[in-house]
């Protein structure tokens, strides 16, 4: 029964840091411009972390790191607790997330892009940038692009196309894969920025054949690309946009500016969240001193759980009371934090227990603006706006969710019941797979209701149970959409 008890903490723990920050806040907005006074088109941020944990902001218990600017979105409006990316590592989780699409039905099964690889989303499939732009949104992403470049192959050395500008964004700044992988440049638009045209980049595998210098400093990563998203807040505050963030922090190496360097009490991974925040609070105080903020729903989460490995020593769990880590087919690898804040349209200081997925950006941004979707459009999206608007519902407002690991472990959860197709973690914690005996159980089944760390297998005693997932989990997969209601 300790599993109950720790969640029950874990959750209270938060709630109150929450409602703190609720009577601290001051959103600081004055009366806004005639430009933004209709909410029928308002600004979208979507501000994405990389390998941020479920444990890692102090608005979810965290007490090593104190993330303000975050916490403020989540005083200010709604705080998730059951909010999961669609793959447990990157990529994938980015492509479903612009696509409101499952990554496992595209070619990418398993893993991550390679530095060399090709553009993995699919011509002409719609994305939420390119149907956001039909609906008069400027649009554009800056960071971590790590979805590939080009028909077969980026060309370091020329155009990068196909590429961001392609799927519907009409600005890309950013880094090109994770910040630990050459090319070490930064992408703008279709072009290696700051490129002479006598040097040349070949990068072969992860490895580096690069005879030039990097383009950029790690620790100026988040500074630069901070800069470019207030001045595109700034050079668009006059019409709707949206803004796709996919910040590199705190994805390795652990490189925070100066700065940011001894202010947390977890060393240099809690500096480096620290300075997310910073960057969190830089959008905040640009929609504040623009009149923006009242017009503008914004969210910050993740694109998977984190490397638990990083932050025992401090006494942080980075996952929260978890099982598992990025990768893994547990709940450590894709619950991640969620928070939302839309001024008179969510309200504040408010916690859901609604099952939601980042596959769900998509639905919920065509609902906002009163756009359908084609029918062979966000597969696996759900429209979650009437929980942010704080709606009575008379169920969940997902059937299920579909998770994947970063070795291509399926799970799939359906209310309180989580079947996993495999044994093992399928990622990064050991055991990674188990092949059972014959008198063992094929794979697992937990009630996350009663066991929040996925402590007790009830494979065997709930065989039905395990029928039902099965044959759900099968039909997603045959029929190539998840979404109950085709609109």
């Amino acid at each position: 029964m300790k599993h109950k008890t720790n969640r029950r903490d874990f959750i209270k723990a938060a709630g109150l840091a929450a409602a703190s920050l609720a009577i601290q806040g001051c959103m600081g907005n004055t009366k806004p411009s005639a430009a933004q006074t209709s909410t029928d088109k308002p600004n979208i941020i979507f501000i994405m972390a990389d390998d941020l944990g479920y444990g890692d902001l102090s608005c979810y218990g965290a007490t090593k790191v104190r993330t303000t600017n975050i916490d403020r979105i989540a005083a200010e409006g709604m705080r998730f607790t059951d909010a999961h990316t669609p793959a447990a590592v990157c990529s994938p989780t980015r492509y479903g997330v612009l696509t409101g699409r499952y990554c496992w039905r595209s070619r990418l099964k398993k893993g991550v892009c390679r530095p060399n690889a090709p553009l993995l989303l699919e011509k002409d499939r719609t994305t939420v940038a390119s149907m956001l732009k039909a609906a008069g949104y400027t649009t554009a992403c800056v960071g971590k692009w790590h979805l590939g470049f080009g028909q077969k192959k980026p060309n370091w050395n020329g155009e990068l196309k196909p590429g961001p500008l392609e799927v519907g964004f009409d600005y890309y700044f950013g880094v090109p894969v994770s910040n630990n992988w050459p090319p070490f440049v930064y992408v703008e638009n279709h072009y290696v920025l700051d490129r002479r045209e006598d040097e040349v980049i070949e990068v072969i595998g992860t490895g580096e054949k690069q005879p030039i210098p990097p383009k950029r400093r790690h620790e100026q990563i988040a500074l630069v690309q901070t800069d470019k998203v207030v001045k595109f807040i700034e050079r668009n505050k006059d019409k709707p946009f949206f803004l796709y963030f996919p910040i590199c922090n705190i994805h390795l190496p652990l490189t925070p500016n100066k700065k940011f360097r001894g202010t947390s009490q977890m060393g240099i991974r809690g500096d480096f969240i620290h300075e997310a925040d910073w960057s969190v609070g830089a959008i905040l105080k640009t929609l504040d001193r623009l009149n923006l903020t009242n017009n503008t729903l914004i969210i910050f989460t993740s694109d998977n759980g984190a490397r638990t490995d990083q932050n025992a020593k401090y006494g942080h769990k980075s996952c929260g009371e978890l099982r598992g880590q990025k990768a893994d087919i547990w709940e450590g690898g894709h619950r991640v934090p969620f928070v939302a804040r839309w001024p008179g349209r969510i309200k504040t200081a408010t916690t859901t227990e609604q099952t939601i997925c980042l596959t769900d950006l998509i639905a919920t941004s065509a609902a906002i603006v009163g756009e359908k979707l084609p029918e062979n459009a966000a597969e696996d999206s759900y429209n979650i706006l009437p929980v942010l608007l704080g709606q009575e519902l008379d169920g969940p407002i997902r059937e299920a969710i579909v998770h994947h690991s970063g070795s291509g472990m399926f799970a799939i959860r359906r209310g309180k019941w989580k079947l996993i197709l495999g044994r093992g973690s399928g990622g990064f914690s050991n055991p990674k797979t188990i092949k059972p005996k014959l008198s063992e159980p094929e794979g697992q089944l937990y009630n996350l209701q009663e066991d929040f760390a996925e402590s007790k297998n009830l494979w065997d005693e709930y065989p039905q149970i395990v029928d039902r997932l099965t044959k759900l989990l099968e039909k997603y997969r045959k029929q190539g959409y998840s979404r109950t209601k085709r609109s």
